[in-house]
């Protein structure tokens, strides 16, 4: 049995927009690099991202200044059913998006804050309100002017890390642009440590259910705290910790419909540490890379060996539909019978 560990790649040479594989030997060392660690372990890590640390604090004290604020005031910014503003502990099931009921009736033990894309920031383009919402900001100073520094450098990691892949899977950098020009990119802020009282334990803690993300794929930034783990091949859960300044990478569910698994959305949860009877704070923000509402997602040309089994077409927006309501109302999708099928036979 090998050694389960998550690669450490530097970007950098990614980050010209110019840049490709065919013509780079850097970036073709990447995209050869990228290629493995997608077919062995579907995560990674990347250096030489471009992101600043300015970018970087201003998120964390964000993230500080509203989770600090009282129960009743973060819940006024909650809009049920929506993949924005605010969620409360207890309200969300992310095992849920895969079909796999919680192991008890307790949802996942974390809050969060959601923004992401709205309808007007792609002028000239008509869009559905349903896909691109409008964002509710809080009330807290500086905050939104740290998120949206933020957003804007970790936007351009994300378009670097797909030009990326693209390249490791032989179709050019620019195979997929066309796909993410209008892409809904979300934000996902976690908290995971709240106060006494503030939560009635129930049962087994949760801290995130089993699961994989919707979209392209995930842009994590996260405090080096332990709690997130990563099912391998071996159908065992491993803990991965973060290196210092470096963002985790996953793939999400587009990749491994447009390889048929070749390149697999890796299942992951977070399993929050509790100590002397306390959950250890953790904080985490994960950008979702998700595509344009009406991309079509389907197996590329000579990725479905003969007699395999082939992931159906799908839009975007109908899988983020699904997987949303999965997680946000406990309805079950459908088509997710082969990642739940591993969360079941490795224990959720």
């Amino acid at each position: 049995m090998t050694e389960f560990a998550i690669p450490t790649i530097d970007i950098a040479p990614y980050l010209d927009p110019t840049a490709s594989a065919a013509v780079d030997p850097a970036c073709a060392e990447v995209a050869t690099r990228i290629d493995d660690a997608c077919r062995t372990v579907g995560f990674l890590q990347v250096v030489g991202h471009g992101v600043s640390a300015a970018a970087v604090d201003g998120l964390g004290d964000a993230l500080d200044a509203f989770f600090g604020q009282p129960s009743e005031t973060k819940g006024r910014l909650r809009r049920p059913g929506l993949n924005r503003g605010y969620a409360p502990p207890k309200s969300e099931s992310l095992s849920m998006s895969l079909g796999v009921a919680p192991a008890n009736r307790m949802n996942d033990f974390y809050e969060a804050f959601t923004v992401g894309t709205e309808v007007g920031a792609y002028p000239g383009s008509v869009l559905p309100e349903a896909s691109y919402p409008a964002n509710s900001w809080p009330s807290v100073p500086g905050f939104r002017a740290a998120i949206e520094a933020y957003l804007r450098e970790v936007t351009g990691l994300s378009r670097a890390v797909l030009r990326a892949c693209s390249d490791a899977l032989g179709l050019g950098p620019d195979h997929f642009a066309h796909m993410v020009d209008r892409s809904i990119d979300t934000l996902k802020m976690n908290n995971y440590a709240l106060a006494p009282g503030a939560i009635e334990l129930d049962g087994p803690l949760i801290g995130m259910g089993a699961h994989t993300d919707f979209g392209i794929l995930t842009v994590l930034w996260a405090d080096r705290v332990a709690g997130l783990e990563v099912l391998g091949s071996d159908d065992r859960w491993h803990p991965v910790m973060p290196a210092e300044g470096a963002f985790l990478i996953n793939l999400g569910d587009a990749f491994a419909r447009w390889t048929n698994d070749r390149w697999r959305s890796t299942l992951h949860r977070v399993d929050p540490p509790v100590v002397d009877g306390r959950i250890e704070r953790r904080r985490s923000a994960a950008f979702f890379f998700d595509g344009n509402h009406d991309a079509v997602i389907e197996p590329l040309p000579g990725t479905v060996e003969p007699g395999a089994q082939a992931y159906p077409p799908i839009t975007i927006a109908e899988h983020l539909e699904a997987k949303l309501a999965g997680m946000k109302v406990g309805t079950a999708p459908t088509g997710a019978d082969r990642e739940a099928a591993r969360v079941l036979s490795a224990g959720y």
